[in-house]
């Protein structure tokens, strides 16, 4: 399952490491409305995965996890910050609250829970390793070039497993060769399944706007669009000016139950990936986002380049990297402090 990119380009050989000072997440809020029964609470974690810290402060308050709201799931190796929410009753008793991971950076209020997705987006800085002079202009005009052209918005490698073996499973229980009893794992193979099928999509139509369009995403008839307010529509034509403009993105498929799917000549190449046994809800992601915000720091005398972007959520850093790497990466692949 290759992630193949818009730029056919000979791979730039560079490093990054998964640590906490090499890789920083920072996730973009929704605006909050600053009064409400429920306590905000913007925290960083050093680390830990998302659901290691909503343990951690399952466990300080004595409430089921549960009760404790999040939008999104951050890296375990990296320095992350992220909002989480809880009942404003407990605000006087987490002004003690001590961890040697976790800090409380800010609080507020909302009238509601933080729900999955209730966030803007990411805000990524990452240190990449042993780049040349001419590496580094290569990166930084290819960087660039995904901030006005788009990035093809594939799963990363994180999405699948250090193995992948999850891939496999997924397939096999899809197809009744392997029975899993437990509902939360069913849930989980099933987002794999149709994340593979959505990204062999997005490289077929990559492939296709390399071949047909100059290596800039080929828009066809039938492609079903999505707004900035993630609204879908099926327009007659191909919305072109628009999404030049940034304002429209061409949508994929995840295969289930309940879901729009694309019409005409969208419509046949997506059928290829589509399959009609899958009994999740279906969902339309896009095809194409666009970085932004891009700023890069190259220190020639030590072969680093520190370079931040920010990406809409659900977007993957390590896809963005491997854009202007021109190559995939692999979990297996990607140092890890401390390990080898």
């Amino acid at each position: 399952m290759d992630r193949i990119y818009l730029d056919e380009k000979e791979p730039i050989h560079f490093k990054f490491e998964q640590n906490r000072e090499d890789f920083i997440v920072d996730e973009i809020g929704l605006k909050w409305k600053g009064n409400g029964n429920f306590a905000i609470y913007h925290v960083e974690k050093v680390e830990l995965t998302t659901w290691d810290m909503i343990a951690v402060f399952a466990e300080f308050l004595n409430i089921t996890a549960e009760k404790i709201g999040y939008a999104g799931l951050k890296d375990k190796h990296a320095t992350t910050t992220q909002y989480i929410s809880v009942e404003a009753k407990y605000e006087r008793e987490l002004k003690k609250f001590k961890h040697p991971q976790i800090k409380i950076l800010d609080t507020t209020r909302h009238t509601h829970s933080i729900r999955m997705g209730d966030l803007e987006g990411n805000r990524f800085k990452i240190n990449l390793f042993e780049i040349n002079p001419i590496q580094a202009g290569q990166i930084e005009k290819l960087a660039r070039k995904s901030e006005k052209l788009g990035l093809p918005n594939y799963f990363g490698y994180q999405r699948f497993g250090r193995e992948e073996d999850s891939i496999k499973q997924a397939t096999e229980m899809v197809a009744g060769d392997l029975y899993i009893n437990d509902s939360k794992v069913k849930k989980f193979l099933v987002s794999i399944y149709q994340s593979v099928h959505f990204n062999e999509w997005l490289a077929d139509r990559v492939m296709m706007s390399r071949e047909k369009n100059g290596g800039k995403f080929l828009l066809l008839e039938g492609d079903l669009y999505m707004t900035s307010e993630d609204k879908l529509f099926t327009p007659k034509q191909t919305q072109q000016k628009d999404f030049e403009a940034k304002k429209v993105v061409p949508t994929g498929l995840l295969c289930g139950r309940d879901v729009f799917r694309s019409r005409g000549e969208a419509g046949e190449v997506e059928a290829k990936y589509d399959d009609g046994f899958v009994y999740e809800k279906g969902l339309r992601r896009r095809a194409i986002v666009f970085p932004k915000d891009i700023i890069i720091n190259y220190k020639n005398n030590f072969d680093i380049m520190n370079i931040a972007f920010t990406l809409p959520k659900g977007s993957y850093a390590t896809v963005f990297l491997e854009n202007v790497a021109s190559k995939m990466f692999k979990a297996k692949k990607v140092k890890q402090k401390g390990k080898k």
